[in-house]
């Protein structure tokens, strides 16, 4: 676990923490998939692929104690237009009584470092165009606007 600051939060791999995974499935099926069609079962398995040995994909948890605050996935793709790009910050979600608090931030941050650490010269993710400003305030670079309604952001390797 990495501790991220004040008030007991900790981020980890749900690898490490698997009695998280239903309400991970749950948060990020409901956000996303749900009203696509995708059966949660559809989801679960997918979430299921980031709980193998390859380090892409991997999916964080932000927690204190046993209380979920949020999730992240770090995965090989997330925009079927822009294949050649990897990896990608996903799937960020965090509980709507904790938002404003610092914890998407500090998850978006735990999994653009893991990609980095692991030797990613970049890491990718999409945003609506509202919610670009968010990213470009911590540091991401917009890559592409309008890719199917998304913009398509960026961060390079961190400073030596």
């Amino acid at each position: 676990m990495v501790p991220t600051g004040a008030g007991g939060v900790s981020i980890c791999d749900l690898r490490t923490a698997l009695h998280f995974a239903p309400i991970v499935a749950d948060r990020v099926w409901r956000a996303w998939w749900q009203d696509e069609g995708v059966p949660l079962d559809a989801l679960r398995a997918r979430l299921e692929e980031s709980l193998g040995t390859e380090p892409v994909p991997t999916t964080l948890v932000a927690h204190r104690d046993a209380h979920f605050l949020g999730t992240v996935s770090l995965i090989a793709s997330d925009v079927e237009q822009r294949p050649a790009l990897s990896p990608w910050v996903a799937a960020l979600w965090v509980e709507p009584a904790h938002r404003r608090a610092g914890i998407g931030a500090a998850l978006v941050e735990a999994a653009s470092h893991l990609a980095l650490r692991l030797g990613h010269r970049r890491v990718h993710l999409a945003a609506l165009p509202e919610n670009a400003g968010y990213y470009r305030r911590r540091d991401w670079t917009t890559l592409e606007a309008d890719v199917g309604g998304l913009e398509i952001l960026s961060r390079a390797s961190l400073p030596d």
